[in-house]
Order: structure tokens, then sequence, then C-alpha cells
């Protein structure tokens, strides 16, 4: 931690330099001289349908305004009042809420969280044994993102939290910034275990009431009810039309991380609340000692565009719990960006200079801009020059257009012709399961596969050998499945890569053999030539075979009325039945087929 203290040290000799500016005025008319018309230039640059732009000084909402549409077909303007998803902006409000179970001692910032959370459950002892709230909040626990566990899946909270157990570390713990949806997914969920309130509530009641934050809500339904909301849009690939994208809405499961919907008006009030040690119209509706541990540097991050590109605006960042902390250009600033389903959002302060800046942008491709817009304004404000961000990351905008056009182009080069697939097509259908990522669902639909996999649906369409893809979707992506099979000669497996590695997803068998009442059918005593195998159902539901002499065989569904033997994939026990009695039982190896008759 050496590195990171380090770095608390230069935080804190650069804040004493930033803190000398806290007394001096702004002239907002003189700062903001031009700022209409450089926003109109970047919007035109980046062909942007809407943005929303919000500046906090000295405690007031001093600047409000809407510049473009937020329903581009209708005309509909975006105003300070227009509702945005803000994203991992949500985030921020979850440290907050875990602060206030801190401060009840319910909960502790460095104690391992297993201590008051005994039903979390991480991938080793170690983990459990050791990480603590600070480090779920501050993407330091070694764990990689994992993000389409959650993304478009209908998981609950819970059945999120209890998928931790399967994410194998990437990193050793506290040793480098691994961002990671999840954590924050399961801090909410720790709120539920502890108060009996979902962490929709406990936000609702502890932070939105007090500080009247009335248009802020958590779901896309509750926004599409309201008079003034912006819609998400994207780029048509190889043109500039703007194309109007559907809403995010699958956030069951991973609110606390990234749910929160709110506009101009309200957020200045958080903001305002944030500057001011938590207290909001006179009255201290957070403790300043929560927020001040949001600020805790916790783990860092390299000057890399200082190291590779030679710019120096931004130095130093590190993480604290739910937004990150940096130097621009000698001043002390803090923020966190958002980003879902085709909305931008960036919430920063300069809370030594009393400013804070909030932006909105509803286009998928203009996540650079809550940023540009930003930084703009702080350099306008505090007279520094105006860092030409908007033209640096515009050509690497066209650069990036223009090298995924020859990408695509070049897209299945890899192909090996005149192959085929080694089974039917009905043969590769069925659900595949991840006990992390849960289900993949392959269909046949008419003469062709389709990929389901959290409500993503694509056609799935043969490339070669056993490998079948889907199209190149602009909004989701696209997928490589391969198949194999196991020793039997059926399909068994569907490999998958998904964020940071491949996921093997194994066909589940017929739903039948997990049922008691199929699996008692099958108990019982099997003789063949003197020799006698018993089957024994286990109270958690498996089944396993008792041959003398041997250890117990656990027996793995497979088919229906077949298994394999969890020790031997090349070998099944199959139950012949008359009309629905168990007759007898064949064992099937390599070796040859055994009739052992029901006793």
């Amino acid at each position: 931690m050496k590195k990171i203290n380090l770095i608390s040290i230069l935080l804190l000799l650069l804040l004493s330099f930033g803190s000398k500016t806290n007394g001096q005025t702004y002239n907002l008319d003189e700062g903001l001289t031009g700022f209409d018309k450089y926003i109109e230039q970047v919007m035109n640059d980046w062909n942007t349908p809407g943005i929303a732009v919000g500046i906090v000084i000295k405690g007031k909402l001093e600047y409000w305004k809407g510049f473009g549409y937020r329903d581009l077909e209708n005309k509909l303007p975006v105003t300070s009042k227009t509702l945005f998803p803000i994203a991992s902006n949500t985030k921020l409000f979850t440290a907050v809420a875990m602060g206030m179970l801190v401060e009840e001692g319910k909960l502790a910032w460095d104690e391992p969280i297993s201590n008051y959370i005994p039903q979390i459950k991480f991938y080793n002892r170690e983990l459990y044994n050791t990480v603590t709230l600070r480090d779920m909040l501050a993407h330091r626990t070694g764990i990689s993102r994992h993000d389409l566990i959650w993304y478009k899946s209908d998981f609950s909270r819970k059945e999120i939290f209890d998928r931790l157990i399967y994410l194998e570390p990437a990193q050793p713990l506290r040793q480098s910034s691994l961002y990671n949806n999840l954590m924050y997914a399961a801090a909410g969920y720790c709120v539920e275990i502890i108060t009996d309130k979902t962490w929709e509530n406990f936000v609702q009641e502890n932070i939105f009431n007090p500080l009247n934050m009335n248009s802020t809500f958590f779901t896309v339904e509750e926004m599409e009810i309201q008079d003034d909301f912006a819609y998400p849009y994207y780029e048509e690939r190889e043109t500039d039309e703007l194309i109007k994208r559907p809403f995010y809405r699958e956030f069951k499961g991973v609110g606390p991380c990234g749910s929160i919907i709110s506009n101009i008006e309200d957020m200045s009030r958080w903001v305002i609340t944030l500057m001011d040690q938590g207290n909001f119209k006179g009255k201290n509706v957070i403790s300043a000692d929560i927020l001040n541990e949001t600020l805790q540097p916790a783990i860092a991050y390299p000057n890399t565009e200082l190291e590779t590109k030679g710019y120096d605006e931004i130095l130093n960042s590190v993480y604290g719990m739910g937004r990150g902390i940096a130097i621009y250009k000698g001043h002390y600033f803090t923020r966190h960006g958002g980003s879902i389903g085709g909305f931008y959002s960036l919430v920063s302060m300069m809370p030594y200079d009393s400013i804070g800046v909030i932006v909105f942008v509803n286009g998928a491709h203009n996540g650079s801009l809550p940023s540009t817009i930003s930084y703009n304004i702080y350099d306008r404000l505090l007279g520094l020059e105006q860092t030409d961000f908007d033209g640096r990351r515009l050509q690497n905008r066209i650069e990036g257009k223009e090298a995924g056009k020859k990408a695509r182009e070049k897209a299945g080069s890899d192909k090996i012709a005149n192959t085929k697939p080694s089974h039917p097509l009905e043969d590769y259908q069925g659900k595949y399961e991840d006990p992390a990522y849960g289900i993949l669902n392959i269909r046949l639909k008419g003469q062709e596969l389709e990929f389901d996999f959290h409500n993503i649906i694509l056609p799935l369409e043969h490339f070669h050998y056993e490998r079948f893809d889907t199209p190149n979707d602009q909004i989701y992506g696209n997928y490589s499945v391969n198949f194999s099979v196991n020793p039997k000669g059926d399909i068994h497996t569907a490999m998958v890569s998904l964020d940071e590695s491949e996921v093997s997803f194994k066909k589940k068998p017929d739903e039948s053999l997990s049922d008691p009442k199929t699996l008692i059918k099958y108990a019982g005593n099997y003789e063949l030539a003197g020799t006698i195998i018993e089957i024994v159902l286990k109270e958690e539901g498996v089944l396993i075979a008792k041959i003398p002499g041997q250890p117990a065989y656990t027996l793995v569904p497979y088919k229906l009325h077949e298994f394999t033997f969890k020790e031997f994939s090349d070998s099944t026990i199959k139950f012949v039945l008359d009309g629905d009695e168990v007759k007898m039982m064949q064992s099937i190896s390599p070796g040859g087929t055994y009739d052992y008759m029901k006793k």
C-alpha cells in the first residue's frame, strides 16, 4: 500500500494549493462567453442528439441548460428537468448508504464483511476472511467485471449475490483496480439483509426524500410516465443516421451499481450536499465522516495518458468509494462517470474551488463528451487555458470509426471452407448452463439455430466445424459458440467468449431427472449373475450407485432415464421402463452393455 500512501500525501499537498482559490468569485457571464457556440460545435462534430449541463457554484445551481433534443423525432428539447439514466453515478449513492450503516455499527469499512454478513461467499476462504466493504466499493477485490452475468439478465439481487462464489480472482486482493459492478449489487443486497428494506427504499428514505430529489427514480418504467425524459440514440454504422435505441431496463439485480434516473435540478441538490459536508438547507443529511471516507484514496491508477501520449492535464488519479479523485491542472478534482444503453453522464466537483459540474448526453457514440464539456467549463471558470479535448478526441473517434469499418470487412477471414457440423442441427438445441452466468438457450427455429442468452436473441449460423456465430449486432455485438461432444458422441458443452475469458456452458439434462418423484423410481437393487448394485437416492436429490467392493459412485443426470458416472464420462447407467415401472438397469461402457434386473 506504499504507492497509495505516497499519492495520498501528494493529494494533500496539492489540496492546500487548490484551497487558495476558495474565496474567489466567478463571473459566469464572462466565463461562459462563447460556451453556447462551443456546445453547438461539439454537437455538430459528434452528431449529438442532446446534452444537459448544470453548474453549481458555492452551494447554488447557478447555470442549467439543455441543448438539442431529448426526442429527435418529435423535436422535443432537452431541459433542466429532462430525466436521464445516470448509470454508474448511482455508485456514490450506494457508498453513502453503506456509510450510514457503518455509522450505525452494522458494518465496518475495513473489517472483513463476512464478520457482519456471513451469508456472503467468495471463491475461496482467504477472500471470505479478508475482503472488506471498502475493497468491494473501491474495485480492489481482484475479481474482474463479469458484466455479462448481469447484463440483460433477469437475475434477482440475491441470485447475483449468490454467484460471487463462482468468480475466481484475476489479480491478488488490493493490488490493482478491476472495476466490478457485481460488488455494488452485492453491497445493495447487504442493505436488505441488515435492514429488511430494499436498497431502493433505503436510498429513497435516507437520501432522496431529505434532499427533495422528487424527480429521481429507480426504473425506466417510472421514468416513462413522466412528462420530460430523454430517449437513447445510436449512430448507424458507416452513416451519420441517428436511430432510437431501446431503453436498458434489466436492473432488477444490479440496481445499486447503476439504476438511478435523475435530472439536472435534482442532481444539483446532491452535488450541493456533497460539497457542503453533507448539509442541505441548514440540515445535516449525510455525515461529513461518510463523505470523507468516500474520498480516501483506496487504489491508485497509472498516469497512462501522460506516459503514452504526453497529456498532463489529469494526474495521479485514485479511486475512493463511488468516486475517483485526481489533480486537474493543479486543482483537486473528484468525479465519476456513467454509461448505460446509449446514455452517458459525468458528475464532478472541485470542492476547494466551490464548483460542481453535471453533464448528461443521450448518444451511444458520445461517451467522451461529458468529460470533454466538463473540463471546458472548469477551464473557463478558473481562467485556465482551454485544452482542445474536443479536437483531440474527435480525431480518435474518426480514426476508430474507420478502423471498425475495415475490421468488419475482414470478418470471417479465418473461416475454413467446405466444412459442416458433425450432428443434425436439432442435436445442438437445448439449455446449457454455467453456475455463474446462468442459462444459454440454443433453439432450432425453422432451418437455423437461435442464440438466446439473457434476453439477447440472435440468429446462430454455422461458421465451420462445430463453431456457430451470430451476426455482429450493432447494439449487442456478436457471439461465437463452439460446441463439443462427450465420449458418447453427444453434444455436451457450448464454449462462448464472454467478458474476460471463455465460459463453458454444459448442456442441461432432461428436467425430469431433477424431480424426486422421478428419481425415487430408479432407487432399488439390481442383480446380474449374483452381483447386486444398489441405487440409493440421497436427501439432496442425488443418486449414487453402491457396488460391492468399490466406492460409491455419483450418478449425473444425462438424458431421459439415463445417467453418467461423475467419475467416468464414457460410461452410463440407463433405466429401462415397462410403462411407469423400472424393470431393468443397463450399465453401458466401452467394454459392453450389462443388463441388471430390478429385484
